[in-house]
């Protein structure tokens, strides 16, 4: 069976959440024999010349050659070269280049009219048995089609306009300017089936499509534990993200409220990703890796992570990144939100003074790698994650809930 999966940037592993996501996702289908293509909006590649293995790709502005992949088109040459550019500049001179990077969260932007009906004229020909779409900023793809008949599969990964409200309430510039309940539920209500990434978030959903079918696809995460010899260091905290708003408001918060309640107690924190070049200045004992091929060393050294996050929503999935790695974490009630909460290696801290304490306590008496293991294997394995997107490729209208 031919699956097409409609996205606006390449999935990858390792890198932003979502794209972590979805590489998962289209790789479980290629082993259950799927044929995946990925369409390809928008003008988003990393540099000119992009070599990407994991699927065919094919789009508006770009053209492929085997593995590789180049933009076609002014704007996507421009756009890709201007990227590529702005990841080699040190981070302080990005940050006078585009003094509102850190000012502004971009959730998504709709796809345009043309990239819209270029996807249905290319899913026309290709003749999938269903469509994979990748968050409502691509679902106009679905009424160019006007195929009510081609199963349609939405992965939502958040709830919008919830997120929109959140960001918006702190006080920050959010793109698209207004994303409302009413506007999201017209998005949701044009797919066949909606995957939701946390059973809260897949009744709200649930309740958008007016009853329509909604199924929980969380994120797989598979148990990565320490190699014989490799200790845990003492004292030792770590945080893994990108730079996207959530992350840095949480970690601002962090260095400027908490970390001073740390003083005097040796800890030392690691951070990884693209979050940590973006912050600036930071204080001695935290070390910014930016980011790395193999975080695991850096996480396996770690004692406890923290996920300090005010804002946000969907699934966090560092948590699982921490978890499968064998790290409990010290977080908050945002970066709780979804997660099943049996046996879960977390620890709730939602003020300054709750965080502090319970870093010291957990570091005083550091948890077990068991339990976070355990709980990655029984609950966010392989064997039960994708059920509810098996049975709706088979168009089976009873879905199978987690």
């Amino acid at each position: 069976m031919r699956l097409v999966f409609v996205t606006d940037e390449l999935p990858r592993p390792g890198t932003a959440g979502h794209l972590t996501a979805n590489h998962a996702l289209i790789a479980w289908a290629q082993t259950q024999g799927y044929d995946v293509k990925i369409l390809l909006t928008g003008t988003r590649l990393a540099s000119p010349i992009t070599w990407y293995s994991v699927a065919p790709v094919a789009g508006l502005h770009f053209l492929s050659f085997g593995h590789f992949i180049i933009p076609k088109t002014p704007r996507a040459l421009i756009t890709a070269t201007a990227r590529f550019i702005f990841k080699k500049l040190p981070q302080s001179l990005v940050n006078k280049i585009n003094p509102n990077k850190n000012t502004a969260a971009i959730l998504g932007n709709f796809i345009n009219p043309s990239d819209a009906a270029w996807c249905a004229a290319h899913i026309k020909h290709w003749q999938p048995g269903a469509i994979l779409i990748d968050t409502i900023f691509r679902t106009p793809v679905i009424n160019a089609l006007q195929n009510p008949d081609l199963t349609t599969i939405l992965l939502t990964h958040d709830v919008f306009h919830r997120r929109h409200a959140a960001l918006t309430a702190a006080g920050y510039r959010v793109i698209p300017a207004t994303l409302t309940y009413e506007n999201e539920a017209s998005h949701l209500q044009r797919a066949s089936f909606a995957a939701a990434v946390q059973p809260e978030e897949a009744a709200l959903i649930t309740a958008m499509r007016n009853g329509k079918s909604t199924f929980v696809l969380p994120t797989p995460a598979t148990p990565c534990p320490r190699p014989p010899g490799a200790a845990r260091a003492k004292n030792r905290l770590v945080f893994m993200g990108s730079d996207s708003l959530p992350n840095l408001d949480g970690l601002r918060w962090f260095i400027a409220d908490i970390w001073p309640l740390l003083a005097g107690h040796g800890i030392r924190l690691d951070i990884i990703g693209n979050a940590g070049p973006t912050l600036g200045r930071v204080p001695e004992s935290v070390k910014i890796h930016g980011r790395v091929k193999n975080p695991a060393p850096t996480l396996h050294r770690a004692s406890l992570a923290i996920a300090p996050l005010r804002v946000g929503s969907g699934l966090k999935i560092k948590l699982l990144d921490y978890a499968r790695h064998g790290l409990t974490t010290v977080t908050t009630s945002t970066g709780l939100a979804g997660f099943v909460p049996d046996g879960a290696p977390f620890i709730l801290a939602d003020t300054k003074d709750d965080f502090a304490h319970a870093i010291l306590m957990s570091l005083a008496n550091p948890p077990s790698d068991l339990a976070a293991l355990g709980y990655i294997k029984e609950h966010y394995g392989n064997d039960s994650v994708f059920d509810g997107l098996a049975a709706a490729l088979a168009c089976n209208k009873t879905i199978i809930k987690r």
